[in-house]
Formats: C-alpha cells, structure tokens, sequence
C-alpha cells in the first residue's frame, strides 16, 4: 500500500472514558428501589490506547475484535463523533457513518421521508437526494414500504435501506459499524458489490464486523483490535487464523460439546403454541397490507424453533405476534406459557442507565420480581462478560455489549418461552458459543425456545425444528437442515 495515498492516519490515539460518574435522575429512582449501592470513586478507563494505523486509498478495512475491543469507539473518532484524548488521527475526506441498523432513522416518518433526513444530517443538498432517491428505492428492494411509517419495518429493512441511502449519496469514506448484521443473504451479495463499486468512485470504506467469513471475503485488510490496543493489522486470511486461534477452546460437556454439536430433541409432547389461519394486516398508505396470511403450526414443549427468510418475511411481525404486541386480525393463536423476548439487541434498554440499572429495568419489563433478580444479579453480570462496563452508561456501550447484556438478562432468568429476534448478531463468536450452549440448556427446564436468524449454520446446529417464511406465509416447516437448504436454493 505504501504507493497509495494515506486517507486515514492514526498516531498514539488514546480515548478515555471514566467509570463511577454521577447518576442522573432516573439512576437515583432505579437505584432507591433496588437498594444498589455502587462504588462512587471515578476511575479513569483507556477504551483505546496507542493507536496506530494508516488507511489507504481504494481499500475495504476491515476490524475484528471481541466485543468490548474498541471497535465502535475507534469507528467513532475516525468518523468525529468522539475527540480522541491523546494522540491524533487524520482523515483525508467527508466520512459517512452507519452506526448499527436504523440509527437516526425517525419511526413515525416513512422510507422516503427518513432518506431525505439522513441524508440533510450527512450534509447532502435536497436536490441531491431527489437525484438519487430512486436508486436508493430500487437498491433497497422495500418497493411500496418506503413510502409506509418505519414503525412497520423489521431490523432487517433498517439495515437495507440505512446502507442504501449511505452508500448512493457519494461518500468519501464510508464506515460501517455493524449495519448489515442484519441483512438476508442476497441483500448482503449486493451489498459486497456496491461496496466494490464505492472504493472505485470514493476514497475508502471501513467495515466493523463479527462476520469472519464476510470479512475474509469482501475487505482486503484486516485490523484486530483487542483490549482497545491494535493486536495485528494485515491479510485478511492470516488475521483471522490467528484470531481465531485466540479464542477460548469450548468446556466439554458431560452430554455434549459446543463447537457446535447439534441440539439434542427433547421433544415432549404437549403443543405449547398453537396457530390456526392467523393473519395479521397494518392499514398503510394505499390499503391494508397482510404481514402475516393463513399461519398453521404448533410448537411443542421441548422444541428450538429457528424462523428463517428474506427480509420483509413477517418474521419480526411473528414475533411480536408470539409476545401479544400484536393481536392477531384473523384466526386466532393459543400460547401456554410466559413470554420473554429479545427482540434485537439493546431492546428495552434506557440509554442513559447503567448497565446495572438496566438489569432491574429490563426485569421488571418482562415481568420478574425483584427478589428474583436480586437472585440472579451477579451471574447475569458474569455471563455477559462485561463486569467492567457495567457501571458506564448504555449508551456508551458498543451493539455487541448491548447484545451480551441482553441475551444474559433474558437467558439467566429462565424463562418459560424464549422468543431470539436478530439478538445475537452483533455477538463475537466467543459468545455466540457460550449463548448457544445456554439456549441448549434451557430447552431442559423451559417449555420453548423460539429463534430468528440470519446465520444458517447457527439455525441448522441449535435448532430441532426451522420454519422458512417468505411474504408473511409459510413455505416450509420441518428438519432445519432441509429448510436451509431449501432457502438457499431459492436465494441463488
């Protein structure tokens, strides 16, 4: 690289955070009702320390790293959003920055309505936007959802039209923090190619990523970041090797072993779930538009349920449907059993509580007593891993954190069905493992597990059962390995 030209320089950059602050408000509310005490002294924490890199022009950076490694902060002072505390890091151009799915997008406004307020807060001119508003309508493949409200729209649809709008409207450098986490497969071919056909026409772009797979093909470098310090920085295939070779081996287990063999049936008996000709319809500018049409299927006690399909599937809506957020508008569904859901990670999180405030929050959200908690506070806190942020506020938190913590509070408390919707995609695969061994274990003492994924390895190994959904219907219901196989082959 040494004969292209530095867009990107990084020299001994430090970002400190400190941990211990004041609580606001809400923290002294949540706090006098849970009688928690915390250590009050600050201490000054380096989330990046010595920082040194360069980026140059036409490459696809990409960084790796375990959560908690600096990922997200580091992707926030190259793109200005935080000032780093020592050091210094140059940036030759205009970055444009996709924090995440649907960041900055406003709910009650449409697709269309969002792309113009993302793009004037990235500093394009309107009449830019209208020049290329149909591009991005065509890329994001929403057809008529993008003149409906993002109320309606599932993760995935944020994540497609979030990139579509980043990528068209001419960025210099484009960073992406997660954002596709939650695409389907062919969006995320698309995406690939778009982001070929940027560094051609743009500066450069840089991908933060969990996807190891998607980082050995699509970026050529890679960085590793652990413990907010540059661990290696070079060929894609080499850093993954050896990342991977970092990671803990998995425990044995006295039945089996995660890496990952596949979920045991425990099948037992009893229909839990049970829907009969359900459908569910939104009343939309243009008509009313069925999410869900003509649903029969029963979940039994003792089943992991993976639910697969493209984006805009009803996937999401299922869910919802599962939760009784949504009632159904015909037919009708019978569920045995409390309900915990963890739809996307971060949900139900306040941004401005402490990880330790938002355990109590996200509890008494799902229903569970204080004293139960209180119980399990201080495993939720092992598991998660983030012992050492769990004082910081949440919005300092970068997505994987979120996830962790999430994913910990939902699972520790052992619910009786257990609904996943995209949690854990923003997960290192070091937890991702330790999740999926948590998810085969509650199967023995809850009544259901209920999953929604992108990745279909992780359906075909955890799951018992997988559900193939496409346009609100179902296209087949059976062995996870034929549904993966089947949506697949629909996909090429």
């Amino acid at each position: 690289m040494n004969n292209k030209r530095q867009i990107i320089r990084s020299n001994k950059v430090g970002v400190a955070f400190y941990s211990g602050n004041k609580d606001d408000i809400k923290s002294k509310a949540l706090r006098l009702f849970t009688n928690k005490e915390k250590n009050k002294k600050q201490k000054k924490v380096w989330a990046l320390e010595d920082i040194n890199f360069a980026g140059y022009e036409g490459e696809i950076l990409g960084i790796i790293g375990s959560n908690g490694a600096g990922k997200t902060t580091l992707s926030k002072v190259i793109s200005r959003i935080l000032q780093e505390d020592r050091g210094e890091m140059k940036v030759d151009g205009k970055v444009t920055a996709l924090f995440s799915f649907g960041m900055g997008f406003k709910q009650e406004l449409t697709g269309r309505e969002n792309v113009y307020l993302n793009g004037m807060m990235l500093g394009i001119e309107k009449e830019k936007i209208t020049e290329y508003i149909d591009d991005i309508h065509e890329f994001s493949d929403l057809g008529d959802f993008l003149d409906q409200p993002m109320k309606y729209y599932s993760s995935g649809m944020k994540a497609r039209l979030g990139f579509s709008v980043a990528s068209h409207l001419q960025p210099e450098i484009l960073i992406l923090d997660e954002a596709l986490n939650t695409g389907d497969a062919n969006f995320s071919k698309k995406a690939a190619e778009k982001m070929k056909e940027l560094v051609k026409q743009a500066k450069m772009v840089v991908i933060v990523t969990h996807s190891l797979g998607y980082a050995k093909r699509h970026c050529t470098r890679l960085i590793w970041l652990d413990g907010g310090a540059v661990r290696e920085d070079g060929n894609p295939e080499e850093v993954v090797s050896n990342y991977q070779a970092s990671l803990p081996a998995a425990k044995p287990k006295k039945r089996r072993i995660l890496e990952l063999e596949k979920t045991e049936s425990q099948i037992r008996g009893n229909a839990i779930i049970k829907a009969n000709n359900v459908g569910v319809s939104f009343n939309l500018k243009g008509g009313e538009f069925w999410a869900l049409r003509n649903l029969n299927f029963e979940v039994k006690e003792g089943e992991v349920l993976g639910i697969i399909g493209h984006n805009g599937a009803g996937k999401s809506t299922l869910c919802k449907l599962l939760t009784r957020i949504f009632k159904p508008d015909e037919g009708d569904i019978e569920i045995l059993g409390q309900t915990s859901a963890l739809l996307g990670y971060g949900t139900g999180f306040n941004q401005q509580l402490t990880g330790r405030d938002n355990i109590y929050l996200n509890a008494m959200l799902l229903g569970i007593p204080k004293e139960r908690v209180d119980e399990k506070y201080e495993e939720i806190i092992d598991f998660s891993g983030i012992r050492n942020a769990i004082d910081k506020p949440v919005k300092q938190y970068s997505s994987g954190m979120k996830s962790r913590l999430g994913f910990s509070i939902a699972a520790i408390l052992k619910p009786d069905i257990f609904i996943i919707d995209e949690a854990l995609s923003t997960g290192d695969i070091s937890f991702q493992q330790k999740a999926s061994e948590r998810i085969q274990e509650i199967i023995e003492s809850a009544k259901a597990v209920i999953i929604v994924s992108h990745n279909m390895s992780f359906v075909e190994k955890v799951c018992t059962r997988a559900i193939w959904m496409s346009k609100g219907e179902i296209i087949f219901d059976g062995d996870p390995e034929v549904a993966v196989a089947k949506y697949k082959e629909s996909t090429i």
